[in-house]
């Protein structure tokens, strides 16, 4: 197995960097899936038993000048690494002014990914910061885990508000109570709802818009035949969705919310050259 890649350009240096940091604020390990197209930021958390999943997908030829690899074998050309994403945002944050970033996979007392990034002088001498990032690798067998999880057929699915926004409301709302119902409709409303024995708050958000699905790979399900005024809620935990809330570094070009009936919260961001998918579980 070999990779190595460069990134020169500062755009893309800092677009790659609020990325990894963003990964770095919703899990303290993840894997990450590298193919010869595309990485992948993966979390397989058992939704089902009460876990968040994470899948963000990054094309490689946007972010980097360079980018060679050799998998684990000729038919399955990938690599698959378990890493804390917090020690790759703490080595790409010391290479935010450089003049080069190297990224690649090395042996040293364990598997490393080793950055490298030039740093500009006001000598002929270039400085080179090196950091090893401790990896595990994935065997083959395992791979299954971190494929690209399937889209739920939801029964409502709704634009965001304002993230920033959202989140204030989340904030205040966290305390008084430890659980937060999100409900929404297919004629643009949202509502966030706290109830308890001693109080009872609600936010309400309109005129939000829902996405158009339809078409090639699209949703064609219960959302589709719903009436446009009936709500569909989930109830979740809002430590999960203030933690993703605040983990945001960009500013998504669009913010997306699927719902399944007191099952499952979908949250979708769309960055540019990034996708970020958050999959938080109901709670009873």
């Amino acid at each position: 197995m070999k990779f190595r890649s460069k990134i020169i350009d500062i755009g893309c240096l800092n677009n790659f960097t609020r990325v990894v940091t963003t990964i770095s604020k919703l899990t303290k390990t993840c894997v990450l899936r590298l193919t010869p197209d595309n990485l992948y930021f993966v979390l397989s958390g058992k939704v089902s038993n009460g876990g968040v999943a994470m899948w963000c997908e990054l094309a490689q030829a946007n972010f980097f000048e360079e980018f060679q690899l050799e998998g684990v074998s000729v038919e399955a050309n990938e690599i698959c690494l378990e890493l804390a994403p917090d020690n790759l945002s703490r080595a790409m944050k010391t290479a935010q002014n450089a003049k080069a970033v190297k990224i690649k996979l090395t042996k040293k007392h364990c598997p490393c990914l080793t950055i490298a990034a030039e740093l500009p002088t006001m000598s002929s001498v270039s400085r080179v910061v090196t950091h090893d990032i401790p990896v595990d690798v994935i065997p083959r067998r395992l791979w299954n885990d971190f494929k690209e999880p399937s889209m739920p057929d939801f029964d409502v699915s709704i634009y965001m508000p304002p993230l920033k926004i959202m989140k204030n409301v989340v904030d205040r709302m966290k305390n008084l109570s430890n659980f937060l119902v999100i409900e929404a409709n297919m004629n643009g409303e949202m509502n966030l709802k706290i109830e308890t024995d001693l109080v009872s708050v609600t936010t309400h958000f309109k005129d939000l818009g829902n996405p158009p699905w339809g078409g090639d790979g699209s949703q064609t399900g219960a959302a589709s035949q719903r009436d446009l005024e009936t709500m569909v809620q989930v109830r979740v935990d809002i430590r999960k969705l203030q933690q993703f809330l605040m983990g945001q570094q960009f500013n998504p070009s669009k913010a997306m919310c699927n719902i399944v009936q007191n099952t499952i919260l979908h949250l979708i961001l769309l960055y540019e050259d990034v996708s970020l998918q958050y999959f938080i579980p109901a709670v009873a």
